[in-house]
């Protein structure tokens, strides 16, 4: 069945940098583009940023711009999150999910940034 498992969560302080892995199984990952969404506390899904199969080139929400690199390695069937400038607003669960879902189907990871 689909798995997605994400890690690297933690807490950090403003500034800092966290890097997300999400572990993928049971569907052909490297013909799939993935995205990555986060939920902070009392607010609905946002959508980070997204990375398709064939050039691999990201798209990212304007929030993390230039902060924030999505990246996959195929053979691993994994997908990362490299997080850099982290501030306060970055605080939430992370998750990884198929583009096309609408909602995520896995745990996540909780990354909070505070000082």
């Amino acid at each position: 069945q689909v798995q997605l498992v994400e890690s690297g969560g933690g807490l950090v302080q403003p500034g800092g940098s966290l890097r997300l892995s999400c572990a993928a199984s049971g569907f052909p990952f490297s013909f799939t583009t993935m995205k990555w969404v986060r939920q902070a506390p009392g607010k609905g899904l946002e959508w980070i940023g997204s990375i398709n199969s064939e050039d691999m080139i990201p798209s990212y929400g304007n929030s993390v711009k230039g902060r924030f690199t999505i990246s996959r390695d195929n053979p691993k069937s994994t997908l990362y999150l490299q997080m850099n400038s982290l501030q306060l607003e970055d605080t939430g669960v992370y998750y990884c999910a198929e583009s096309s879902w609408l909602r995520p189907r896995s745990q996540g990871t909780q990354v909070t940034v505070s000082s």
